[in-house]
């Protein structure tokens, strides 16, 4: 059995339903998730520490929505390796790159699929052209821009 079966078998309803509630809002204080799910403070915060070791909860972040900081532009970069083994100097280089939101290692047309926000075209210029494009092992890039996001949600539980 793999390892996300086993964590999945050590959580109730109860669990499910608190992190539901924490979903919709995660600065939900624990003695309100407590009176939504008729149980006690003490037991949200064991249920919480639970949760956190188990390294379902990871811990919470910001939610900022980057075009009112001058970000308009977001979109996804494909990335094609030299060869499979560049991978990690590649991702070192990448990690140094602030635009870069999210990158994930993929199967499929290419090796890295990343996220990055710029603030307008020009921007994103520069950062294809003179941050990404020129790290060694990176082959070639496929620039899709975002339009729209009409979808931006959590899991459902």
């Amino acid at each position: 059995m793999d390892m996300e079966s086993n964590t999945s078998l050590k959580l109730d309803d109860l669990d499910f339903q608190i992190l539901n509630i924490l979903f919709t809002d995660s600065r939900t204080p624990f003695l309100e998730i407590a009176r939504q799910c008729d149980v006690s403070g003490g037991t949200i915060h064991v249920r919480m520490k639970k949760m956190e070791d188990l390294g379902i909860i990871k811990g919470t972040k910001l939610i900022v929505d980057p075009s009112k900081l001058g970000y308009d532009v977001c979109c996804f970069i494909g990335i094609h390796l030299e060869k499979a083994s560049c991978f990690n100097s590649v991702l070192d280089e990448m990690k140094k790159i602030n635009e870069i939101v999210e990158l994930h290692y993929t199967t499929g047309s290419y090796s890295i699929l990343m996220k990055v926000l710029c603030k307008n075209m020009s921007h994103l210029q520069d950062l294809i052209m003179n941050k990404i494009q020129c790290i060694d092992g990176v082959q070639s890039t496929n620039t899709f821009i975002s339009l729209l996001k009409p979808i931006d949600r959590n899991l459902q539980l």
